[in-house]
């Protein structure tokens, strides 16, 4: 065996025996107001902020790696160099300092400094673009530059995970909703950032041949929605979202739209507004893009409760990762006025669905 093969099979151990050091996210239960248990309907939450790096982003980051491993594109001393808004670059940063690799993540200057202060903690180093479409472009420059690879979540993340199984999200959901009053939920619901997510669970259900639909739920500023609704891979938007982890420019390689059974759009300040909510529901601090999630989930909970079905239903969502991560921008208001947000509309949206079980959102 040569020493390149003997480095590439101890660096697939180590991402794997890290994969077995680690536990299963839970699958909490979601709080709903008076009414909702009556007529059968449950929600889950997939709690993702338990993982070692924090976010959902752990798993693609570990799949991102094994596949580019065990395609030869890493080698011991290969610099590995990411796109990304922050918590993918947090989870590969983790990863390349396990491996002794260095790591440069390519992202926006708005940036939560959180999440920069959290990347260099893992050992990374991280460059800032002013443009966010120019992250793509610059990442390509370094790896060259740097005699690197580019990871390019947004192209592999569709590809590197096994949607068959192995232990992904969606086996996992259903696996532990096995003993639940409705174990196949009617609706799982995400947002899109790569897409690999929306890709994974979508291939799943149909892998599997189950009835549940899968709702992707789209932030301000995101292509995703009207290239979907439009069937038109090539619309852009002008402007990136400001939901960190989910909403791009433009449709990304890895998002698979066949596989998406419906999707929302939820503006900016209803997310953070539901992701407030849902910290005060749950008792702990979730990021903004959990609360897209449920501002999605609400109104088709909504429409189950309306459509007077006897037999209930179960929802499933993602808590993405911690709000911890957000305390100078989505939990700070003073970033929130600069920012021209105006949560009040969607705070008195969620107050009135949580006293009264009525779902009238502001648009």
């Amino acid at each position: 065996m040569t020493k390149a093969r003997a480095w590439a099979d101890e660096a697939v151990r180590r991402v794997e025996a890290d994969a077995n050091r680690s536990a299963d996210t839970h699958l909490l239960t979601f709080p709903l107001p008076d009414g909702y248990a009556e007529a059968g309907l449950d929600l889950y939450v997939k709690d993702e902020s338990t993982h070692p790096t924090g976010s959902l982003k752990h798993r693609l980051a570990r799949s991102l790696f094994l596949y580019a491993l065990c395609n030869g594109w890493i080698q011991e001393g290969t610099t590995v160099v990411e796109a990304s808004s922050g918590s993918t670059a947090v989870s590969e940063a983790y990863f390349a300092r396990m491996l002794g690799l260095p790591f440069v993540a390519v992202m926006p200057r708005t940036t939560s400094a959180e999440k920069v202060a959290l990347i260099e903690f893992q050992g990374g180093r991280c460059h800032l673009v002013d443009d966010p479409r120019a992250v793509y472009a610059e990442s390509h420059r370094l790896a060259d530059e740097l005699g690197g690879h580019f990871m390019d979540q947004f192209t592999y993340a569709e590809r590197a995970t096994d949607w068959r199984g192995n232990n992904n999200i969606a086996e996992s959901i259903f696996g532990q909703l096995a003993a639940e009053r409705h174990p196949v939920p009617a609706w799982i619901v995400v947002g899109a950032g790569t897409g690999g997510t929306s890709a994974t669970i979508g291939r799943y259900l149909r892998y599997r041949r189950h009835p549940t639909q899968l709702c992707v739920v789209d932030p301000e500023n995101s292509a995703f929605l009207p290239a979907w609704s439009a069937a038109d891979p090539n619309v852009t938007t002008a402007r990136g979202s400001r939901i960190e982890g989910i909403g791009r420019q433009r449709v990304e390689p890895s998002f698979v739209g066949g596989v998406v059974d419906r999707m929302i759009g939820v503006p900016d300040a209803a997310s953070i507004a539901a992701a407030r909510y849902a910290t005060q529901r749950l008792g702990r601090l979730v990021g903004g893009s959990t609360g897209t999630n449920l501002w999605g989930v609400f109104e088709l909970l909504a429409e189950l409760r309306a459509s007077g079905g006897a037999a209930g239903a179960s929802v499933v969502t993602l808590l993405c990762d911690g709000g911890e991560r957000y305390a100078h921008t989505y939990y700070d208001d003073d970033w929130l006025r600069a920012a021209g947000l105006d949560l009040a509309p969607y705070t008195e949206t969620l107050a009135r669905f949580d006293a009264t079980g009525e779902w009238v959102p502001e648009r």
